[in-house]
């Protein structure tokens, strides 16, 4: 029985926000986090498990419909079953196979929760991947979904606490501090009259079209890193002692390492480091699902001359600064106040011109793609109209360190692996790199397309950015 007919599961609605319509039709808006799992779990234990999760979250049970209107609503009204699938282990790098293969398969948004989950399962080991779209999730979102679907997998008779319907991030909910001052607001206004004699509508068949589109001319490739539990010990220590934090050693680290390996190249220095908004907001969410996510985004050169622990003390001195409430809530107020038809359409306009002839809507998705309109200007004021530049070098969003527990009756938490979606196409960004510590261990993922960079130049970064971080 699906979970919205259980008589205890409280029906679910409420619009869409315009930051969460940013990622609306986004193929590759897509987060994963994997846990790794030892001890058995059957496919009837996780699909129980499934069920007990989605009662838990309101944002596990509910699709996306539009009112008479044409603005979209979340709603668990008719929101079908969350697709669980179990697939043999075979290997410990299996799950990197099966995360990038998953991603190639189009949510169906207007009838399903979108996301599904993915037991990679023998025995005594098993990798449980959860894969996500943006618009209803963030990486800390399944990192507490992944701990929840773990305590309830080691005791099948625990009571289900019922999380509160998320709050958004809107204009009523963004911290009092932050404003739009008077030109922007003008600026925007304008922008916003313009587009309504240029608006377009867009729905599930033209997100299959694009999705498809984006998937056939772009492959993803992820290359992970498994620290022990000694070795994350000791690079807290190193982090510690040279008064910087891990997040900003891994950022530091990464790009050095590209500005090594590859040279001083244009886009090296465009940093963009993620931040967790739920408790800056006026109503803080805890542990919800929903998109809570910033970033902070400054240039940094990665100097040679001087040793890593340095540039990563300056690095450190730069970034610090910038995770106040003015530069995070910057986007999302002005999202708040632009048409969200707009910020809609930006993923047709960049990628529309993917979409091959024989497609169903390859006239509507072509001609918007190269008109010049509000969107393509957006774009272009952003440096961000081709898919032909790179305009980030380095994206970390670090999870940090989870502190939930390892053992779940007879299953243990080993760790966990993350990988962040985007509000940018990968090819417009060098290198994604998603970490997580959990049980004492830091995982990371490093993700990146392979127009941009191949994966034995890719390696290479991997190798020597460990070497800094692992090294005194």
């Amino acid at each position: 029985m699906p979970v919205t007919d259980c008589p205890d599961v409280k029906s679910y609605a409420r619009r869409v926000s315009p930051v969460e319509r940013v990622f609306t039709g986004s193929p590759y808006s897509i987060v994963s986090v994997v846990a790794w799992i030892r001890g058995d779990v059957s496919e009837s234990k996780l699909r129980e498990t499934v069920l007990k999760v989605q009662q838990r979250h309101p944002n596990l049970r509910v699709r996306i419909t539009e009112d008479a209107g044409g603005d979209p609503w979340f709603t668990s009204e008719g929101a079908g079953e969350i697709p669980v699938e179990i697939v043999p282990r075979e290997s410990d790098d299996q799950w990197i196979k099966v995360v990038r293969e998953s991603c190639r398969v189009p949510f169906e948004f207007e009838t399903r929760p979108p996301i599904r989950f993915i037991l990679v399962r023998s025995s005594g080991k098993s990798e449980l991947i959860i894969l996500c779209h943006h618009i209803i999730c963030d990486g800390m979102s399944l990192a507490y979904l992944a701990r929840d679907l773990m305590i309830h997998l080691g005791d099948p008779t625990r009571e289900v606490e019922v999380l509160p319907d998320p709050a958004p991030i809107d204009r009523d909910n963004i911290p009092k501090d932050v404003s739009l001052n008077a030109v922007v607001r003008f600026l925007i206004n304008r922008m916003n009259k313009k587009w309504e004699k240029e608006r377009i509508s867009f729905d599930q068949e033209d997100y299959r079209n694009l999705h498809e589109a984006y998937w056939t001319n772009f492959q993803h490739e992820m290359l992970s890193v498994e620290l022990s539990e000694a070795q994350t010990a000791a690079l807290v220590d190193r982090c510690r002692r040279n008064d910087v934090t891990v997040n900003t050693a891994l950022a530091t680290a990464f790009v050095g390492a590209q500005a090594m390996v590859q040279g001083e190249i244009r886009h090296h220095p465009s940093i963009g480091v993620a931040a967790n908004l739920r408790d800056r907001l006026r109503r803080p969410v805890g542990e919800v699902m929903g998109f809570y996510a910033g970033v902070a985004t400054l240039t940094f050169e990665y100097d040679g001359r001087i040793s890593f622990w340095e540039n990563a003390r300056t690095f450190h001195r730069k970034v610090r600064p910038l995770f106040n409430n003015k530069n995070l809530f910057q986007d999302p107020l002005t999202w708040c106040h632009v048409d969200p038809t707009i910020l809609e359409s930006v993923n047709f306009k960049k990628l529309g011109g993917l979409v091959p002839k024989d497609s169903s809507r390859y006239e509507k998705l072509s001609a918007f793609s190269t008109r010049d309109d509000v969107v393509f200007s957006l774009l272009k004021r952003e440096k961000a109209e081709s898919l032909e530049r790179i305009i980030m070098g380095t994206a970390v969003t670090n999870l940090t360190r989870l502190d939930f527990p390892r053992e779940y009756g007879t299953l243990e938490l080993d760790r966990l692996s993350m990988k962040p979606g985007g509000a940018f196409p990968l090819v417009n960004i060098n290198l994604l790199l998603g970490a997580a510590t959990c049980a004492g261990k830091l995982s990371l993922v490093i993700e990146f397309v392979e127009d941009s960079i191949d994966v034995g130049t890719m390696e290479t970064i991997r190798k020597e950015a460990m070497g800094y971080l692992l090294s005194d």
